[in-house]
């Protein structure tokens, strides 16, 4: 992927992010929990979502790594007190489903006017900002902490294992780490079906007319 579109995929990425924690708190807000509101974080407004790890440093560290193969963010994690949640059995699995179903909402939305569009450089870049939301809503429902997917696991799992989840929560972040760095290829085959399911197109066929 030449530079060019390494930088769009980048922003629309951190975009989609933002979008992502948005309706995290904005879920939250609605069960019951307004301190993302409290805290200014209940805005579109990217500055507020910077990350140090995940806007900066996790983006430059796999464009060296890779070649500028790949390339993923995330934003800063919006707040949520789960124990103001007026439900607290579904509130928390549903504040957690809300970031990655908004981009699997804005990836189906948008493949809805792929699908009536001519093959044309246009159309590859619409074709990046579908598979990037699919990325961010298949890469977060992965069950690591602290991934919205290790959420909606928790609502699943039984008390009587709290001590293993406990232990997961633990060293999540190390988990995490190790996913992206050697595992991430795994989710890959699952984004691009996503995308072909969703389009009816091949992502890389696309992008080759840009």
């Amino acid at each position: 992927m030449e530079i060019q579109l390494q930088i769009f995929f980048l922003l629309v990425i951190l975009l989609s992010a933002v979008i992502h924690e948005y309706s995290h708190g904005y879920m939250a807000w609605q069960l019951g929990d307004d301190t993302a509101k409290v805290m200014g974080r209940l805005t579109i407004n990217p500055l507020a979502h910077i990350d140090p790890f995940g806007t900066i440093l996790l983006p430059l560290v796999l464009w060296f790594v890779t070649g500028g193969s790949f390339i993923f963010a995330y934003a800063k994690p919006v707040p949520v007190n789960l124990y103001r949640l007026q439900n607290q059995k579904w509130g928390p699995p549903l504040v957690a489903f809300a970031g990655p179903g908004s981009n699997l909402v804005t990836a189906g939305l948008l493949s809805l006017i792929l699908r009536f569009l001519p093959i044309s450089p246009f159309a590859g870049f619409l074709a990046i900002v579908i598979y990037a939301n699919l990325l961010l809503a298949v890469f977060n429902l992965v069950p690591i902490p602290p991934l919205d997917g290790s959420r909606i696991l928790d609502a699943i799992v039984p008390d009587k294992f709290m001590q293993f989840k406990l232990i997961f929560q633990q060293y999540g972040f190390v988990l995490l780490l190790f996913f992206i760095f050697f595992l991430f290829p795994l989710i890959v085959p699952v984004i691009s079906f996503l995308f072909y399911l969703l389009t009816g197109y091949n992502f890389w066929h696309l992008l080759s007319f840009i």
